[in-house]
């Protein structure tokens, strides 16, 4: 499963997939997914700014957000890196960092619905439903 939330811990867009898939691989199908529609004008398809785990440092990704126009708040991954990269090194704003605590909350949350952490359901789209509906819960805790 891969999420995208906002600093409140709210969920902006929701990718189940299975488990030995690697989470880097949900990163972009999670970006696409991503729409907040206005009430006027076009809806907003992107985010300004992504935190995110060293798992997610692969060119593809890096290059999508600069594609896109997405400022990238991840730090190199050592463990990807067969030869040190030459040229500029790339800059990670630890503070902003420190934020990625909200996903850590979002998915401790989420995890304390039962039928959400050991995943009873069989298919990924019933899997989905209870997942939303976690959110769900959670978006009325908070807005409510």
């Amino acid at each position: 499963m891969s999420v995208l939330v906002n600093l409140q811990e709210l969920p902006l867009s929701i990718i189940v997939a299975p488990a030995n898939q690697n989470d880097s691989t949900l990163y972009i199908p999670t970006i696409k997914n991503f729409k907040i529609r206005r009430p006027r004008g076009r809806p907003v398809n992107r985010p300004s700014k992504v935190t995110a785990d060293a798992i997610y440092d692969t060119s593809e990704i890096r290059e999508y957000n600069r594609k896109r126009g997405i400022k990238s708040n991840i730090p190199v991954n050592t463990r990807n890196r067969k030869k040190k990269k030459r040229g500029r090194p790339i800059k990670v704003d630890w503070e902003e960092f420190k934020n990625k605590s909200a996903i850590e909350r979002f998915f401790s949350w989420i995890e304390s619905y039962k039928k959400v952490f050991p995943r009873y359901e069989i298919k990924e789209i019933s899997y989905l439903g209870v997942v939303m509906f976690a959110a769900i819960m959670r978006l009325n805790q908070v807005l409510g």
